[in-house]
């Protein structure tokens, strides 16, 4: 399996562990603030291992650049 395809693969897998363990969070009476506070700190903690102060900046404003313009509420319009 070239790069490409892993990577792929694991992030299929990834976000599939990610909304199992939303999905079990909500059903013991968490609230979304929470769990999304909590998953975006150890998303931090997990990108300041791979990546530099400022390609970290750059995803956290591209991020907000997003969220400004509508793209992510567009995004999660069916």
């Amino acid at each position: 399996m070239d790069n490409e395809n892993k990577l792929a693969a694991d992030l299929g897998t990834a976000g599939n562990a990610i909304e199992a363990a939303i999905e079990s969070l909500r059903h013991d009476g968490i609230g979304p603030m929470p769990i999304a506070s909590a998953m975006l700190g150890g998303a931090l903690g997990l990108l300041a291992q791979v990546m530099d102060d400022n390609a970290i900046l750059n995803v956290l404003h591209s991020a907000a650049t997003g969220v400004a313009s509508g793209e992510l509420r567009r995004s999660l319009t069916p």
